[in-house]
């Protein structure tokens, strides 16, 4: 069973989901058919972002599964056999 804490959790990082997927969707979906002098675009970082921003973080994610895999392996390895 779940604790309060583990749900409220939970909660906050679906929350969080949301709302980022709905602030990226409006910005690469929606934005670009919206006047550029309309007071929304205040809101939305710059259109350049918008391919940077996924970018660095999915490089970022292959980088920290690479450690991850690199020192379980490290961890994991048996000592070499001493051969007399």
């Amino acid at each position: 069973q779940a604790t309060a804490t583990d749900q409220v959790v939970g909660f906050g990082l679906v929350a969080f989901s949301l709302v980022l997927f709905v602030y990226y969707t409006l910005w690469i979906i929606i934005l670009p058919f919206i006047n550029s002098n309309h007071g929304i675009h205040q809101y939305f970082l710059p259109r350049e972002y918008a391919v940077i921003i996924p970018v660095v973080a999915g490089l970022l994610l292959v980088l920290f599964i690479g450690v991850f895999i690199m020192v379980v392996m490290w961890k994991s390895r048996k000592p070499a056999k001493k051969s007399d």
